[in-house]
């Protein structure tokens, strides 16, 4: 594992991986967990890292023989990796859905996937049946004493925090109707008007797409309590998995795409299978005023967006009458056809995420776009307190090599301001997941002072690390071994132990 720093135009050395080192990742969690220590294999775990990692991710990727066709249709699988003291514990349970528990009884998928899982019999068995299993795998987040697994087609199952045990569906307090859509990606405002907040969403779809912005109280005693909700219609069709925020906005962007519900109606795809990019579409960016904002009330400002999709952003800010976003663009939505095997995937053929800046004028309606990185990027990340202002540093998972598309074999630290990266990398036989950023929060005067915590695919030993990196130069600090193989995932949260 290395560590080498860099600008954003030089090149280096490009290991190869071995694709099976990457697929052997994708294996079902076979056993659940409670309280099992990790074995500290490097290294030393810092005392000051007192908390919870909570990690979400598909766990259940086979059934009977059969494969889920995407990841994404895997069940949700959450992961409590608690840091006290020096010493790391591991509390893993599966999310008890209604559709995971009626499949694990009958030892075969029941349901169809949205990216193309389909049930036993063909395109016969799975025409017309437009049920959709809420397999909670996106993202994991504590929201006063429920822990929420996230699936942004439905509604949030709740969980107990400390073990995990399943609670049923929350409707947050009466804020939500059965089944009603929820974000799997929150944002946390950290106090822009004095409160810590959970802002999220819910969109309906169809020839006119109706958006619903939350907002939760997030500390004190009325956490969890509904303080803002407006819903605002706009045209065409939305497929949003993310957004941004600023002390004033909530920033979407619309890409131009097509949903051709046929196929999946006839049973011959899954629905994410039947979206496409739209030739010669307008992306829109959509700025929704926040209720507790200076443009409370007002109607959304709706802009052309530049060309691409996005499934992530990184953050947002204002300066004077303008907003930028920073976001990772593909050049098309990335699929997976019918025919394909996703652990065979041909990198070179699909597009990587690139790093971008857009800016946006709301006194001329305009938006500008540049590139802020070249390298294959997801999961970007910045010091939560920077959540909504103009960070300096980011953190993000990146293609070991530094153009084209590859498997996520790195973590890059990037000086937005003056252009300088470090990376740390695992290739050629890790493969990372998201990173996420824990400040240090005594004696901490730097925006990037604290630790990186992320899980790695070590294909080595075929099976799962977690490690420890400092926030500042990416050295590492501890390497951790898992007692269990978890695929590679989605998204996690960090909880403060404030004892």
């Amino acid at each position: 594992m290395t560590v080498t720093e860099t600008t954003n135009t030089s090149k280096r050395s490009i290991p190869s991986f071995n694709r099976e080192d990457w697929a052997s990742a994708y294996c079902n969690v076979e056993k659940e967990l409670k309280d099992i220590p990790l074995k500290i294999i490097k290294g030393q775990v810092p005392k000051d890292l007192k908390g919870t990692f909570y990690r979400n991710g598909p766990g259940r990727l086979e059934r009977g023989g059969r494969w889920v066709h995407h990841p994404f249709d895997g069940d949700g699988m959450i992961a409590a990796i608690k840091f006290k003291n020096g010493n790391v514990k591991i509390t893993n349970k599966y999310v008890r859905t209604e559709g995971w528990i009626a499949e694990e009884k009958a030892k075969k998928f029941l349901y169809r996937g949205v990216f193309g899982t389909q049930k036993p019999g063909g395109a016969i068995a799975n025409a017309f049946d437009i049920r959709l299993k809420n397999i909670a795998n996106t993202h994991v987040v504590k929201l006063g004493n429920e822990l929420l697994a996230l699936w942004e087609a439905s509604s949030p199952y709740a969980l107990e925090p400390t073990t995990l045990e399943t609670i049923g569906i929350s409707n947050l307090n009466g804020a939500l109707k059965p089944g009603e859509a929820f974000s799997a990606h929150p944002r946390f405002d950290p106090g822009h008007y004095g409160q810590k907040r959970m802002v999220t969403f819910g969109v309906k779809t169809g020839p006119k797409s109706t958006l619903r912005l939350m907002e939760f109280s997030a500390e004190g005693n009325h956490t969890g309590k509904l303080l803002s909700d407006r819903k605002d219609q706009f045209n065409g069709f939305a497929f949003l998995h993310d957004f941004a925020i600023t002390p004033n906005w909530a920033i979407f962007m619309q890409n131009a795409i097509n949903f051709n519900p046929i196929p999946f109606l006839l049973g011959q795809k899954g629905a994410g299978q039947c979206l496409k990019s739209k030739k010669g579409g307008q992306a829109k960016f959509w700025l929704i005023p926040r209720d507790s904002g200076c443009y409370a009330g007002e109607a959304p400002r709706i802009i052309n967006a530049p060309d691409g999709f996005v499934f992530h952003h990184l953050n947002a800010w204002e300066e004077s009458k303008k907003v930028t976003i920073e976001s990772i663009f593909y050049q098309d939505f990335p699929s997976i056809e019918p025919d394909e095997d996703f652990r065979q995937i041909n990198f070179e053929l699909l597009p990587e995420g690139i790093l971008k800046r857009s800016c946006i004028d709301i006194e001329s309606n305009t938006s500008s776009v540049k590139i802020i990185s070249n390298q294959c990027c997801e999961f970007a990340t910045v010091n939560p307190d920077y959540e909504g202002i103009k960070a300096k540093y980011a953190w993000m998972a990146v293609s070991d090599k530094k153009e084209g598309n590859g498997p996520l074999q790195a973590i890059k630290k990037i000086d937005l301001i003056n252009n300088t990266e470090c990376i740390w990398s695992t290739a050629p036989r890790g493969f990372v997941s998201e990173p996420l950023f824990i400040a240090k929060k005594h004696n901490s005067a730097s925006e990037d002072q604290g630790w990186i915590i992320v899980l790695i695919w070590d294909g080595k030993r075929k099976g799962t690390n977690l490690i420890i990196l400092n926030s500042e130069n990416l050295t590492e600090e501890a390497i951790l071994e898992l007692p269990i193989k978890i695929p590679h995932g989605l998204h996690g949260s960090w909880v403060e132990d404030i004892s």
